[in-house]
């Protein structure tokens, strides 16, 4: 028995018509652009910065924008410019490895507990619940205070945060994809949960996950700049934007535009992020695909 079509996507849509609608929608490619930026300034900082940014040069330091640094200097005369791409490549690192430690611990959990139903539901749901108690932010303090500051220590913590979110979400998901007439005439076939699980349900709650992963980013580079700026997260000499907005805080009125380049970009990648979040969901939607 093939598997069934999928429920949340658009049915009998092709690509050319999917990729039509998907250029007409304006949140979707105004969060694509902002998002497809990021990483390229990540890849680009992979190959090639104007300046060094690990280099210091104190007698060059709070420069304002010029020729020879696009953005100005910092407080030790790092190339801004530099440090934004650099802080770029290291953000989008945080959020793929912490979301997809959410992403695939919350979805086998989720799809667990949908299968199983029963004592083994309840006891997800409740270790989901319980881990709700403990932000992030919390999770990290926890964490520095056993380990020490550090990226790995903020990636877990917001991987944490995010398994008990993608474990509901899958969980709610799969249990409307079990319910449909497909699943009992898969059982009637002799499949057994597991198969069913990834043949059918698996399938069928894919726009759902990947609408929430691209709305998890969004809140993993925010999380993983307010870990580094309370002094948690990235540690230097690794550039980061939320050290940079704390090292900023300190000199406002000396060097204004030192805060405002990575907030901005800060700003910049959650809003496209969300977004494109929206987007995707309208678009795999087929309820919404069909008002548009």
């Amino acid at each position: 028995m093939s598997a069934a079509p999928s429920l949340l996507s658009p049915p009998c849509a092709t690509a050319p018509g999917w990729l039509w609608r998907a250029l007409r929608h304006r949140s979707f490619v105004i969060g694509a652009a902002l998002s497809l930026l990021l990483a390229a300034a990540a890849m680009l900082s992979l190959v090639w910065t104007p300046w060094s940014p690990y280099e210091m040069n104190l007698p060059a330091k709070l420069q304002p924008p010029t020729g020879a640094h696009w953005l100005g200097t910092d407080a030790f005369g790092r190339d801004v410019a530099s440090l934004l791409l650099v802080g770029a490549r290291n953000s989008l690192l945080v959020g793929v490895i912490a979301v997809g430690i959410g992403l695939g611990l919350g979805t086998a959990l989720g799809l667990l507990a949908a299968a199983r139903r029963g004592w083994v539901e309840e006891l997800i749901m409740r270790l989901a619940d319980f881990s709700f108690a403990f932000p992030a932010i919390i999770l990290a303090i926890m964490l520095t205070a056993v380990f020490g500051a550090g990226v790995v220590n903020s990636i877990i913590a917001i991987g944490i945060f995010n398994v008990p979110i993608f474990t509901r979400v899958t969980r709610a998901s799969a249990n409307a994809v079990w319910s449909r007439e497909y699943i009992l005439a898969a059982r009637a076939c002799g499949k057994g949960s597991w198969r069913i699980t990834l043949e059918h349900v698996l399938p069928n709650i894919l726009s759902v996950l990947i609408v929430q992963v691209s709305l998890r980013f969004a809140i993993a580079i925010l999380a993983e700049a307010a870990l580094s700026y309370l002094g948690l997260g990235t540690q230097p000499p690794q550039p980061s934007w939320g050290r940079m907005l704390s090292e900023a805080q300190e000199r406002m009125f000396q060097a204004p535009l030192l805060a405002v380049w990575p907030g901005l970009a800060i700003a910049l990648v959650v809003l496209g992020l969300n977004l494109l979040g929206d987007g995707l969901r309208d678009l795999l939607d087929p309820r919404l695909a069909r008002k548009r």
